[in-house]
């Protein structure tokens, strides 16, 4: 695909698309290409690599980003408590029905063998007893467990197959009292406060206490990221509503989710979800194994293309690659096709003016008014873009909960504000200085830097939001129909 080609794909795409970096992203070229094909937010995992990396690849992004005229979000995504086995002495072992096998946190760590290995997590005893499954390696072996004896778990193979060092454990039907927070998260917290991070993303989520100590330490730290929460526990699931409200952003993180509650339940959870997600007002991301093929494949498979293009008709902000393009052999490959197929579903799921989002709410705030009544006027009316003219962002984030096929332009002059949107759907940061008061020439300005992009075209209308208080956040109270002009 053309750099041009992906750049025009990249304005008529709603959905947003997330990319990890890692060792098939290091390469400066690499990057600039990714940036051309329209990623909006890379995703740091501080599971892989020293801090050093992390802060080289985030520090590329901002410039490669920059280089391009684009804001392109970062995410650092926490490790949180993945529990995991220890080693084996050989490296694996295979593990058939019937087996006899002992989960103990006091083993030594290298020492695992057919008969056991070792844990990293020693709560393990206390919350499981005889009659639970455990699932190891995403659920690929299942273990019943016979019995507990201090810290020793003993189990048996249901699900035999070949057990590798170092792979995850999940008890089916969630229920593992791990805290979300470890120290090497609070720890990395700092650093993405430090690398001014514009999401941060906490693994295994219990309830909206993991959350608030979240953004607490980012507070601390001196960050304003928008904190993301991983769905991925069965736990996370029955208590759905605090745990959205208490977030800025949802992700529908299937690997783990899909382990615990069930890979049958996990179609319906997800539309589930998103649907909640959405009528809350938060941002939602739908992620793992979306193209796992373009691992080591140029193209993806038919039924990657339908899950990808199902989750953008259900309403997802943002698809999300992992490995594809972390250590995939054909990363921008991986993002030109995610691009297209969100295109492509997007002109089968828009609803405009046909939505009843929200209608038997009573606002709390004059700028989520403001928002919703621009939404409304626009999918009943011949709207070409809407211009948010904003100091947070939230007033975008409102209009963008709304269906349409209607681009929404933040205008910002603050670039936090401006890669924040970068998850929003629909949504384009702009960045917008000005030093007018008069209204007049704030439109004028907003017109020509629009007309000099070809987003609009003499003649269309659109919608302009804006605050009498230039400056504060929070004060939006008027709309306005404009007639663009030229001068």
């Amino acid at each position: 695909m053309s750099p041009q080609r992906a750049a025009a794909g990249a304005r008529r795409r709603r959905t947003k698309i997330i990319a990890t970096l890692g060792p098939a992203t290091d390469s400066p070229e690499v990057m600039r290409r990714l940036i051309a094909a329209g990623v909006d937010v890379v995703r740091v995992n501080f599971s892989h690599g020293e801090t050093s990396e992390l802060e080289r690849r985030a520090a590329m992004v901002r410039e490669l980003a920059s280089e391009a005229g684009r804001h392109v979000g970062i995410l650092g995504d926490l490790q949180g408590p993945k529990l995991r086995i220890a080693r084996f002495a050989s490296g694996e072992v295979a593990l058939a029905e019937g087996d006899d096998f002992v989960l103990d946190p006091d083993r030594d760590a290298g020492s695992g063998d057919g008969g056991g290995v070792g844990l990293s997590y020693r709560g393990l005893a206390a919350d499981v007893g005889p009659g639970d499954v455990l699932l190891l390696d995403d659920g690929q072996l299942e273990l019943d467990v016979v019995a507990v004896d201090g810290l020793r778990v003993h189990t048996r193979v249901r699900t035999g197959g070949v057990l590798k060092n170092n792979k995850g454990l999940n008890r089916l039907g969630g229920g593992l009292s791990a805290t979300a927070l470890t120290d090497k998260d609070r720890e990395d917290i700092r650093t993405a406060a430090r690398l001014d991070m514009d999401f941060v993303a906490v693994s295994f989520v219990r309830d909206a206490a993991d959350l608030e100590e979240a953004r607490h330490l980012l507070r601390e730290a001196g960050s304003n990221a928008l904190v993301v929460a991983k769905i991925e526990r069965a736990e996370a699931v029955r208590d759905l509503a605090p745990l959205i409200q208490a977030s800025d952003v949802i992700m529908v993180a299937r690997g783990d989710l899909g382990v615990e509650v069930g890979y049958a339940e996990l179609p319906g959870l997800q539309k589930r979800l998103l649907r909640e997600t959405r009528g809350r007002n938060r941002i939602a991301i739908t992620a793992t194994q979306m193209m796992e093929s373009m691992i080591t494949s140029p193209i993806p498979t038919r039924a990657e293309v339908s899950d990808v293009a199902n989750a953008v008709m259900d309403g997802t902000d943002a698809v999300m690659l992992s490995a594809e393009t972390a250590v995939g052999r054909y990363p921008v490959q991986a993002v030109e096709a995610m691009g297209e197929v969100c295109t492509a579903a997007e002109k089968h799921q828009t609803q405009r003016g046909r939505t009843n989002h929200r209608m038997d709410d009573i606002f709390a705030h004059v700028d989520e008014a403001i928002a919703m009544a621009v939404m409304y006027t626009a999918n009943h009316l011949r709207v070409q873009a809407i211009i948010a003219l904003t100091e947070s962002g939230s007033t975008a984030r409102w209009m963008s909960r709304i269906r349409s096929d209607i681009p929404i332009y933040a205008f910002t002059r603050h670039e936090a504000t401006a890669r924040r949107v970068t998850l929003y759907r629909g949504v384009y940061p702009m960045q917008f200085e000005t030093t007018h008061t008069e209204s007049a020439l704030i439109y004028r300005a907003v017109f020509d830097k629009l007309l000099a992009r070809d987003y609009v075209s003499e003649g269309d209308l659109v919608i302009i939001t804006k605050g009498d208080t230039h400056g504060v956040s929070g004060r939006t109270n008027a709309m306005k129909i404009l007639e663009v002009t030229r001068d």
